[in-house]
């Protein structure tokens, strides 16, 4: 039922929020015969159909094909050509792709599900329920799914110009000849190489390195093929001021104690997320909030309100739809079961869709180290994997974590064109406490990058060079 309004209904579970984590919780909730209220506030399906992982991975998948006939060279007597014809043209399609999805897989959705009543508003706590705009709703268990925002900076003069997100940025009708990208995580990386190939002089700009959480080894990798694509990258600095020039703006940086500045048409703030955890009440309803504004929750994801639990974005971490799903699933059998399921990260993987793609799953040697462990590591540049020989393109590396002691697998990171679709197969191998050796002896198929793995656990005790074709 949509946009019901029916306040003298009591509800097993409120859940605050209509996207990805919001609908998880919904529908988990109706499949246990739960009657459910789902409030949204905004547009329906959230941040990822709307104006996160679905545009942007459509306009990166679009732009990759200008990138791969100029490098259709690489095979002896090929040659391709491809332009941009019609930036307005890319950009209608992917917000056909955006109405498309958000009315199949969420609005489509709730006729499905008899006990759940969509209300349409602006909620906050209060006692015995939520208030959604003026109007009381009661309910047993409430679930908060409000997701995230692009975060904003503290840089003096941004409040004096206009800047973009990652948001704005996929609604612009006409790119612009010059940007410069704050921020190098994975949504500042994605933004800076498809506009450098959609024909954007492109600057990134970053405090200390490119994916500052990840593995140093493909950092310094990755940034060298943006560089090689034309992307400027200026790491190491600290910010200091914004102004206008002209029709454009001018950063003012500092970097080795030096001052620099950096002149474009336009700003692109790509400096993470910020939780949409303001206006609802937390405070008064004892609530707890991080230093980042993202709600505390256990590992059953309840707050420290009984009764109340948090999943997605708005907890401040694993910032990622499918963990927010992952999440609201168990915030819903736990509201409505008892705190019966935890949360478990161990095993997440996560993708940053540049060219070549970042996967990762498990602990990075850094973080193993600092946990404790005896660690031991393999780095297998893909020169060695005879899928990316077959393909003349070598970019990238494999880089395993393991625990010394016993040989367990801890984590796992790809940097290959393919690398996304080879990361569940490390993902599985963490989950089942797999070790290298195990993981060496896998039969993996030829020719693929999944190989690759299988490749890079054979390297810590052997040279693989030395092998014929799938030996080993």
């Amino acid at each position: 039922m949509t946009d019901a309004r029916i306040p003298e209904r009591i509800y097993d579970l409120a859940v605050i929020g209509a996207g990805s984590a919001g609908f998880s919780a919904a529908i988990t909730a109706a499949e246990a015969g739960a009657r459910v209220a789902l409030i949204g506030h905004g547009e329906i399906g959230g941040t990822c159909v709307n104006v996160g992982c679905v545009p942007s991975k459509t306009l990166i998948r679009s732009v990759e094909i200008l990138y791969q006939a100029r490098a259709a060279a690489r095979f002896p007597g090929i040659s391709a050509e491809a332009r941009l014809a019609d930036w307005r043209a890319v950009k209608q399609a992917k917000n056909d792709l955006v109405s498309s999805l958000r009315q199949a897989k969420y609005a489509d959705l709730l006729p499905h599900y008899d006990t759940i009543d969509y209300i349409a508003g602006q909620a906050r706590l209060e006692a015995g329920g939520v208030i959604v705009d003026d109007a009381p709703l009661k309910a047993g268990k409430i679930i908060i799914a409000t997701g995230s925002a692009p975060a904003v900076p503290m840089i003096e003069g941004l409040d004096d110009i206009s800047w973009l997100t990652s948001t704005t940025t996929f609604e612009l009708d006409r790119l612009p000849r010059s940007v410069v990208v704050i921020g190098a995580g994975y949504i500042g990386c994605e933004i800076a190489q498809m506009l450098a190939r959609a024909g954007v002089m492109v600057s990134l700009v970053c405090r200390s390195r490119l994916l500052p959480a990840g593995e140093p080894e493909i950092s310094t990798a990755l940034a060298g093929y943006l560089g090689d694509e034309g992307v400027r990258i200026i790491d190491g600095i600290s910010y200091k001021a914004v102004r206008r020039d002209g029709a454009g703006i001018v950063l003012a940086l500092e970097r080795d104690g030096e001052p620099e500045a950096i002149k474009a048409e336009r700003l692109i703030l790509a400096t993470g997320r910020r939780p949409n955890s303001d206006g609802l009440g937390l405070e008064a309803a004892g609530i707890t909030r991080a230093p980042g504004g993202g709600i505390v929750v256990d590992e059953h994801m309840e707050t420290g309100a009984p009764g109340i639990y948090a999943a997605g974005d708005v907890t401040g971490r694993d910032q990622f739809v499918y963990m927010a799903a992952y999440g609201a699933k168990i915030a819903a059998h736990n509201a409505l079961g008892g705190n019966s399921r935890c949360y478990d990260n161990r095993a997440m993987p996560a993708v940053v869709f540049t060219d070549p793609q970042v996967a990762s799953v498990g602990l990075t040697e850094a973080r193993a180290r600092a946990r404790g462990f005896a660690v031991k590591t393999s780095v297998l540049p893909l020169s060695s994997v005879p899928r990316a020989l077959a393909a003349r393109d070598v970019r990238g590396l494999i880089k395993l974590v393991a625990d010394a002691a016993d040989d367990r697998l801890l984590g796992a990171h790809i940097l290959a064109p393919e690398g996304a679709d080879s990361i569940q197969t490390a993902a599985l191998a963490i989950q089942q406490g797999l070790t290298t050796r195990a993981l060496a002896d896998m039969i993996a198929p030829y020719l693929t990058t999944v190989e690759g793995l299988k490749l890079a656990a054979q390297t810590f005790d052997k040279d693989v060079a030395k092998l014929s074709c799938c030996a080993g």
